[in-house]
């Protein structure tokens, strides 16, 4: 192992029935974050202490327990300025995060776009803004690893003004973005491509289907948060066009304001035809469902959706599935066949099967339609052409007069 590793030490608050689904999500994101896991300690919380969170007396021990340590410490909840700064200075002076300093951070390593960079960036410093306020000696003691990636130390140590007016520009280039992104989604609905978004919590697979059904090439990594960007790709099923979209995953507790800042690239499944809902078969995926639908419908999404349990391989027994989705392995594409049926019978009311006969006399006219529908088979006879087509059901009436009786 690398010497200069960073080593992460969790302090778990034990405050709900899945604080070990929390904690071992801490520790896979401090993987993600290129940082070692260095161990952990529970503390029930009765009542949450103004000063410290879990209480002086945890705190003393905590210190006692890290003494000759070199560690950070991850508070695995969302600590205040002044609770970040106190357990700071009661645990000697050593660098303490929270779980959002951590998730931003894994963000600012994983943003390859330009807007996903801005995303992160100003993430960070409404995250960074209101914590400036007595910093200065506690951000001169952060030296390196997590917490200072994306805007990076000078940014973190100028003056509150600066980082309001830097605040007010990034809003700005990102508005200019999500009018352009707006523009793009009309342009998709007006030539009626049906979009599929692939949304569900981080590592579930969603980049490993997206290349499954498309044929894409995108990063599939086993680490949380490894697909920042939404990436699109497009396929077809029984010879009819789809988009499909893999967007940025989900987590437990993931902070609102998190959620916000990354609003308008999970946009694409706001405003979908479908939403692929994909979870871990082997894994919590009640929990899973759970937080992306809650997730989702607090930002007003109100498209249909279809549970997609991945990595179903992993299982002896299909069976102890829930029957309200389909089951399959992106890695070895098993059941990939009745995803696709599946996808095709939900969507199938936007699109008409039928035949059509077009005089030779009418082929200019049939040329401007022909741009909004699907050929799958053409024939030719004395008195024109036949056509096996797939029709946009905004567009049955254009193709009216050609039917074939």
């Amino acid at each position: 192992m690398n010497q200069l590793q960073e080593r992460v030490f969790i302090i778990q608050p034990i405050e709900n029935d899945d604080y070990r689904i929390v904690q071992e999500e801490a520790v896979a994101l401090i993987e993600s974050a290129g940082a070692a896991y260095a161990g952990t300690v529970y503390q029930k919380i009765r009542e949450v202490n103004p000063a410290t969170y879990i209480g002086e007396g945890k705190v003393e021990e905590i210190r006692v327990m890290l003494q000759g340590l070199d560690v950070t410490v991850l508070f695995n909840g969302e600590l205040s300025p002044s609770q970040t700064l106190n357990l700071s200075a009661a645990l000697e002076g050593r660098k303490v995060i929270d779980r959002t300093t951590l998730i931003l951070d894994i963000f600012a390593l994983r943003a390859e776009s330009s807007e996903g960079k801005i995303q992160v960036e100003l993430a960070q410093l409404k995250y960074i803004y209101p914590r400036l306020r007595g910093k200065g000696e506690a951000l001169s003691r952060l030296g390196g690893g997590i917490g200072t990636r994306g805007p990076g130390e000078t940014k973190l140590e100028t003056d509150r003004r600066h980082i309001r007016s830097r605040i007010h520009s990034l809003e700005g280039k990102l508005e200019e973005l999500q009018q352009r992104r707006t523009m793009l989604s009309e342009r998709r609905k007006k030539d009626k491509v049906l979009t599929i978004a692939l949304v569900g919590y981080t590592n579930t697979g969603k980049s490993t289907l997206l290349n499954a059904m498309t044929g894409a090439n995108v990063l599939v990594k086993d680490a949380l948060f490894a697909t920042l960007d939404p990436t699109s790709r497009q396929f077809s099923i029984e010879d009819v066009p789809f988009l499909m979209i893999d967007t940025v995953g989900f987590l437990q507790n993931l902070p609102h304001h998190l959620i916000e800042a990354f609003k308008s690239t999970l946009e694409s499944a706001l405003w979908c035809d479908l939403a692929l809902i994909v979870c871990n078969a082997a894994g919590e995926y009640e929990l899973e469902k759970q937080t992306t639908l809650e997730t989702l419908r607090g930002m007003g999404f109100t498209a249909p959706y279809l549970f997609v349990y991945n990595q179903c391989d992993k299982l002896t027994d299909l069976q102890s599935l829930p029957h309200d989705g389909i089951a399959i392995s992106a890695k070895y594409g098993i059941g990939l066949d009745s995803l696709r049926a599946k996808i095709f019978e939900l969507l199938q009311e936007n699109f008409i099967r039928c035949e059509l006969k077009i005089p030779y006399a009418c082929f200019s006219e049939y040329a401007v339609i022909r741009k909004l529908i699907t050929e799958r088979s053409v024939s030719y006879t004395d008195e024109g052409m036949e056509v096996s087509v797939i029709v946009p059901a905004i567009h049955a009436s254009k193709v009216e007069k050609f039917l074939m009786k």
